[in-house]
């Protein structure tokens, strides 16, 4: 390996070792004491987690369970070593975290004398400040979660879960892991206002765009809940909401911070709270009149009945009950409490108010801070230069096409006419090509009337970006762009664009099938099929089948999966509708649009045949074999949900799909594909299969090979089926596609 570097390498790797072991030798001794701060934070935690955190993580796990439900809930270890292997790894971790600080410490001289010790301009305090805030934030992003989110969240995934006769058997590491990960994340999304403030002072991120791209934010949020949080409705809200609130927050704080920087004299506190007086007095009065109104006029009582209703143990106490305070006193100190954080909210309010009175760009004193999509025609020709100077091309364009979508060619034309105006002497090349094209882009003069002029200068100046892009792309070849590409760029491009103006009522289709299938399984239906199942199993078996969620939310995560896949199979015959006139012009079919009917049906009743086959005999007749064989061998028959229903899926839908691939290849011989091509192509088949079995079976060859013999079986089927339907392939049910003989 040494011989393949030359000697400036060899040399620097020399350099860079020898440093090394000088920086270590430097710092041996102190090493010493800081494997001791990590020894004692790994024993420390060991010890902690043995008799302390074990049964704190259970008693919020069971805070918000009734009595029955509680009692049904269990946490378990499912190999030997799993417990102590689990608290040694997380003492690992926390014992590393630990060691973090002082290591630094004890290594700043040397690397302060290497040049490697950071130089910051913030002075030590403030630095302090901000690390006590983003610990502070951290801090109240985690309990949020421990005393608000997963009391709520686990007291409805065990009554759920025993509605459907699951039980809620936790594995102890999936469990664990589950609730620190869902605790960091919760943790780390505490760090919005800063991470968001700072960005915005430092300018890295304009502040104008985490303001004008918040619908963005909002559905990262709801995404990143998705992953991270359980996929039901109720769990979701409690996750996305928090941080919705925590966005606009931090947007409020970047808006303070910025508007500061770029010109402070435009920020007083006082001075706003004296123009809305009224407000900030009425909010502190509304504070301290609703505790008060709480403790003494029923409040109290009527929500702990509505929580005593929910079987929650929690309950709002007496003022002052525990404290040893005089109840009047207490009551005072919340009503008092709860005013001025009335007034506080009422103050931020304020202040935001009288930094809004002025437009934009006049506020930031930065014209590029205009939002050119929110202006009309004359307010886009009355902005300054600057906005369209920092522009591209594709932004005009888009914002132009927007206008156009909304009817507006004036705006539309006002955009173009602007963006030309602010890069002139750029694009005299592209101004000549417009006015060539359609009249120009400033033929229109105001748009009136010059739509087409205005759609021709548009189409224009796309066309000039895309082959811009395959000019790039193929270095200068636009003849051999398609070919550089693959082949079939345009053919494919054509199809989608085809569908985009579909799009809607693909995703209307796929969201209405996804919901209704999830609401059915959520309502019942889970526990319906289970029973039904269980009802089949041999009478001698006694006791059943035991079903248990290893995991916190295993059986809403598979409840969501099996709805998505039903969601696409119903989405599949209208993409195929929608789709059909482009693949016969770009010649990948063959045939009529009525030929999707055909399709339609055959594979929907392949499908259902199939699926009932598997259901009436070929799913009962596999589980009644298993279970008989593990209770003659004397074992408790316990299946985790997600193993047993993807079984259930496998036998009944899984049949019916094997059924439609026979169908499905003669379908495709009769839209154009020869029997030759599903001949000669079944290794490119094989890999498919393999690879689509790896990712939708559970990770073991043996799984994968259970899915992939009979696939391939039935591939083979449906070849015999085309080999006796075309005769040995000599005489095919349509002619070969264009797309099969380029």
């Amino acid at each position: 390996m040494a011989s393949a570097l030359d000697e400036d390498t060899q040399q620097s790797i020399a350099e860079g070792q020898e440093a090394a072991k000088a920086f270590l030798r430097s710092i041996q001794k102190d090493l010493q004491k800081v494997f001791v701060v990590f020894l004692i934070g790994f024993l420390g935690t060991f010890w902690a987690l043995r008799v302390y955190i074990w049964d704190r993580l259970r008693a919020v796990t069971e805070s918000n369970m009734s009595a029955a439900v509680a009692e049904e809930a269990d946490i378990i270890a499912t190999t030997p070593f799993e417990v102590i292997l689990l608290q040694a790894k997380i003492g690992l971790i926390v014992g590393a975290i630990t060691a973090i600080p002082p290591l630094i410490y004890v290594t700043r001289d040397e690397l302060r004398a290497r040049g490697m010790w950071p130089r910051s301009p913030i002075a030590r305090w403030k630095l302090a400040l901000l690390g006590l805030l983003a610990a502070g934030l951290f801090s109240a992003g985690v309990a949020y979660g421990v005393l608000a989110f997963f009391p709520l969240m686990f007291g409805f995934l065990a009554e759920f879960g025993l509605e459907a006769d699951i039980q809620p058997t936790y594995g102890i590491v999936m469990w664990t892991e589950f609730i620190v990960f869902l605790s960091l994340s919760f943790g780390l999304a505490g760090q919005m206002p800063m991470v968001i403030t700072g960005l915005s002072y430092a300018e890295i991120v304009p502040y104008e765009t985490f303001r004008d791209k918040w619908r963005y934010a909002v559905v990262a949020i709801f995404v990143f809940g998705a992953v991270f949080s359980p996929p039901d409705p109720f769990t979701q809200l409690l996750w996305a909401f928090p941080l919705v609130a925590l966005y606009g927050f931090s947007l409020y704080l970047a808006k303070l911070v910025v508007t500061a920087k770029r010109s402070s004299d435009r920020i007083d506190v006082l001075g706003a709270v004296r123009n809305h007086w009224n407000v900030v007095g009425g909010a502190t009065v509304l504070g301290g009149a609703l505790v008060y109104g709480f403790y003494e006029y029923g409040g109290r009582t009527a929500l702990n009945d509505l929580l005593r209703l929910a079987g929650s143990t929690r309950r709002f106490l007496e003022p002052g009950a525990g404290l040893g305070v005089d109840p009047a006193t207490a009551l005072a100190v919340y009503a008092a409490g709860w005013a001025l954080a009335f007034a506080a909210v009422a103050t931020l309010w304020a202040v935001y108010t009288d930094l809004d009175t002025a437009s934009a760009g006049y506020q930031y004193g930065d014209p590029t801070a205009i939002d050119v999509s929110e202006l009309d025609a004359a307010g886009v020709r009355a902005a300054p230069d600057d906005a369209f100077a920092e522009m591209e091309e594709g932004e005009s364009l888009a914002l132009a096409q927007a206008a156009m979508d909304d009817d507006d060619p004036e705006k539309a034309q006002a955009i173009l006419d602007r963006y030309d105006e602010a890069n002139e002497g750029s694009d005299e090349e592209t101004d000549e090509g417009a006015d060539a094209s359609g009249g120009g882009a400033g033929s229109g003069g105001g748009g009136g009337g010059g739509e087409g002029g205005l759609v021709g200068s548009v189409q224009n100046r796309t066309s000039r970006a895309s082959s811009t892009f395959l000019a790039e792309l193929t270095d200068g070849d636009e003849e051999g762009a398609e070919d550089d590409i693959g082949g079939y760029y345009k053919d494919l491009k054509f199809i989608f664009d085809s569908l985009r103006t579909r799009s809607f009522r693909i995703v209307a289709v796929f969201g209405v099938v996804m919901a209704a299938a999830f609401t059915w399984l959520y309502l019942g239906g889970l526990g319906t099929v289970r029973g039904d199942l269980e009802r089949r199993v041999p009478a001698e078996i006694e006791g059943g089948i035991n079903i248990i969620t290893l995991h916190p939310v295993e059986a809403l995560i598979f409840m969501v999966k099996f709805s998505v896949l039903l969601g696409i199979f119903a989405a599949l015959p209208v993409v195929l509708y929608y789709a059909w006139p482009a693949l016969r012009e770009r010649g990948f079919v063959a045939g009529r649009i009525y030929q999707v009917y055909l399709w339609a049906g055959a594979l929907g009743a392949g499908m259902i045949g199939g699926f009932a086959l598997g259901y009436a005999y070929i799913a009962p007749g596999i589980i009644g074999w298993l279970v008989t064989d593990a209770r003659l061998a004397d074992m408790v028959i316990t299946y985790q949900v997600s193993d047993f229903l993807w079984l259930v899926i496998y036998t009944t839908i899984g049949i019916g799909f094997l059924a439609d691939i026979p169908i499905a290849m003669v379908l495709l011989n009769n839209a154009g594909v020869p029997y030759r091509v599903f001949r000669e192509r079944w290794r490119e088949v094989t890999i498919g299969i393999m690879l689509i079995a790896a990712v939708f079976t559970p990770a073991d060859v043996i799984t994968m090979f259970l899915a992939t013999i009979p696939l391939m079986l039935a591939y083979g089927l449906g070849i015999g089926v085309l080999f006796v339907v075309t005769l040995g392939g000599r005489r095919d049910l349509s002619p070969p596609a264009e797309f099969v003989t380029r």
